[in-house]
């Protein structure tokens, strides 16, 4: 009867009482889908405690919430919500943010602390560089295969235990070892029996053969650093300590809550069965008003061989998450806000991907028709030239060279056709020579004021006066006096942002055209206002 007596030890008899949630009405309503204050307290005060962004008015938050509930669903009118992929991401979320509800993490610190105290005691809290003579080993190897590495890591040992120089173990290493390269083992990282060997090594140390789960080893310390201030390894160990275990300190103290909470109470009859014969028809407990029997618990254990103890154990704690992992979202209201608000987010990109950033990376001509409409917005502040400047030796040189430039420029832009693009430019040589010396250079490009100073002073009329280079005393320039860029690809990347601005701008007005929005103004007023959040 050890079983019955240690179980009914921890009962409690207090009855669970279930969480009630406070007055929570209905601030809006979007397309006959309500929307309860509380939802929309939560996202408002995210957005009001963001540092470095521009705080709206009340009214602007609930005509940013609405287009947000909008294009959500938008999203799930599209079936965005019901993907394998999207169902896949959410419940992945969820596991996460479940488990701060599932395990007593107060406990989980103590324990690494404990860990973290107890291993410096040990000389333990470190990390060392270590190079290793390794041979894998499979758990199913035979026994054949085991004595074969274990005799070749005995001849290694007798080598480099002989000669301790470095340079002897590294061509051990390389002739012999799995595992060649040198690498940081820190404390907390590998298992506890590797760390307890290698850890408290000074470089130059080895050990002598050792196998753990995975083969066998010959590892030499290289290099040591001390411990870390625990505050840099708390969420390290933390993780540790809760992985070490489905039943770690903070889920057996989250349980023994809720066990409380939820009105645990063996049943005697059945636990007396259980323990005498490893079976029983009896009813073994009862949580939150509802018996679990011998059949829950035989169903449980098929696929968890054990001492009925540890299976009951085991039952009984995953009977306890189990249930309330079901009712976190209307047991803890900040869970089901936080649900909510990934849920939608995740539709969100989505749909705003499908609709508006995609398509606009995409969409070329879309990109030019709204150039087009919109040039001026892409103005330069000051007009540019773009041409052709020329330097030449003589003025009848000159006169030929731009005679013949500006025959360029007329063909190379036909009728509906800028200049800027029409590829005139492409024809001009950078020089012209003759008899091996230099008549005309040209300088082709787009000019702002202050870029070359024969633009400035020919075409934007500047009182400068360039410096002539030796031997092309004359200067001339043919081209266009431009006020903006002639192609919408010039100014891609300033164009994307307002087109999907645009497209946007668009969209919801599509959405809001359809839209049947109410918004109870009293309960308006009570949001951040209503003595305390839900």
């Amino acid at each position: 009867m050890r079983l019955l007596a240690s179980l009914l030890l921890g009962v409690c008899a207090a009855t669970a009482v279930a969480q009630t949630a406070g007055d929570d009405p209905v601030l809006m309503s979007i397309n006959g889908r309500d929307v309860l204050r509380s939802e929309f307290e939560h996202i408002y005060n995210k957005n009001k405690a963001l540092e470095g962004v521009e705080q709206k008015t009340m009214d602007e938050y609930v005509s940013l919430f609405v287009d947000f509930k909008l294009k959500v669903a938008a999203a799930e009118s599209e079936g965005l919500d019901t993907t394998q992929a999207f169902r896949d991401e959410l419940a992945g979320y969820r596991r996460n943010l479940a488990k701060s509800y599932l395990t007593d993490e107060a406990v989980l610190e103590r324990q690494a602390r404990d860990y973290y105290d107890r291993a410096c005691r040990e000389g333990r809290a470190r990390r060392v560089r270590l190079m290793q003579v390794f041979c894998p080993l499979s758990p199913n190897a035979s026994a054949a295969e085991q004595r074969a590495v274990s005799e070749r890591l005995d001849s290694v040992w007798n080598v480099v235990q002989g000669d301790t120089a470095l340079a002897t173990f590294e061509a051990c290493v390389e002739r012999v070892s799995a595992d060649g390269k040198a690498t940081w083992v820190r404390w907390g990282q590998t298992t506890e029996d590797f760390e307890n060997r290698v850890l408290t090594l000074r470089p130059g140390q080895m050990t002598a053969p050792f196998a753990t789960a995975g083969g066998m080893h010959i590892v030499r310390v290289l290099e040591r650093e001390e411990a870390p201030a625990f505050e840099k390894v708390r969420d390290e160990l933390v993780r540790r300590v809760e992985h070490s275990s489905p039943l770690n300190p903070g889920v057996r103290a989250r349980v023994e809550q809720l066990k409380q909470k939820y009105g645990y109470e063996p049943i005697a009859v059945g636990l007396a069965e259980l323990e005498a014969t490893g079976r029983t028809k009896y009813g073994l407990f009862t949580l939150a008003g509802k018996t679990y029997t011998g059949d829950d618990f035989d169903y449980y254990i098929d696929s968890r061989p054990s001492n009925v103890k540890r299976q009951y154990e085991w039952f009984v704690t995953k009977t306890v998450l189990d249930y309330e992992n079901r009712h976190l979202e209307e047991n803890y209201p900040e869970f089901r806000l936080l649900m909510q608000e990934y849920r939608d987010g995740m539709l969100l990109f989505e749909i705003s991907n499908r609709e508006v950033w995609e398509r606009a990376s995409v969409d070329t001509l879309g990109l030019a028709a709204y150039y087009d409409s919109h040039a001026e917005d892409y103005y330069w502040p000051e007009p540019r030239f773009c041409g052709v400047v020329l330097q030449c030796a003589s003025r009848r040189v000159m006169r030929r060279a731009r005679k013949h430039l500006k025959q360029l420029h007329r063909e190379g832009t036909p009728e509906g056709r800028p200049a800027a693009e029409a590829g005139w430019l492409e024809q001009i040589p950078r020089e012209v020579k003759e008899d091996g010396r230099v008549q005309v250079r040209f300088v082709k490009g787009e000019f702002a004021p202050g870029d070359n100073a024969y633009v400035d002073r020919l075409v934007f009329g500047r009182a400068v006066e360039p410096s002539a280079t030796a031997g092309l005393p004359h200067a001339a320039v043919v081209g266009d006096l431009l006020r903006g860029p002639q192609d919408y690809r010039e100014v891609q990347g300033l164009l994307v942002g307002d087109y999907q601005a645009y497209l946007e701008q668009q969209w919801l007005q599509k959405l809001r055209s359809s839209a049947k929005v109410e918004i109870n103004q009293e309960v308006l007023k009570t949001v951040n206002n209503h003595g305390g959040k839900e």
